[in-house]
């Protein structure tokens, strides 16, 4: 997956790759975890989801990397491409403004 736009590094841009690994399961997250290539430096991040969030249904399991993935999309954005930190935890707020970015809309009624 192409995360973005890059860093800025003597005047060109250096793509970024977000690339999904895959989660583990402990007692009270699900961590995702994600690669992230720029140029040559590659490092490889956590991104944990609560399970009480899955059992909520605050997020569905299926939406699980999708919603990691735009995390790391923000942080590498607000750290103007630096790399974020190797661990990071998806908040209750992300996952509201995630669902309802994602929540069809209903057709207006007709007479």
């Amino acid at each position: 997956m192409e995360g973005g736009r890059g860093a800025p590094n003597g005047g060109r841009v250096i793509p970024v790759q977000i690339e999904y690994l895959g989660f583990k399961s402990t007692d009270t997250e699900r961590e995702y975890q994600l690669r992230v290539r720029r140029g040559p430096e590659v490092e490889d991040l956590i991104v944990a989801i609560k399970n009480e969030a899955f059992l909520a249904k605050r997020v569905r399991y299926q939406d699980g990397p999708e919603v990691c993935f735009l995390k790391v999309q923000r942080e590498l954005a607000a750290g103007e491409g630096a790399l974020p930190r190797r661990a990071l935890r998806v908040s209750d707020e992300e996952l509201q403004e995630y669902r309802v970015a994602h929540t069809p809309r209903t057709p207006g009624r007709r007479s």
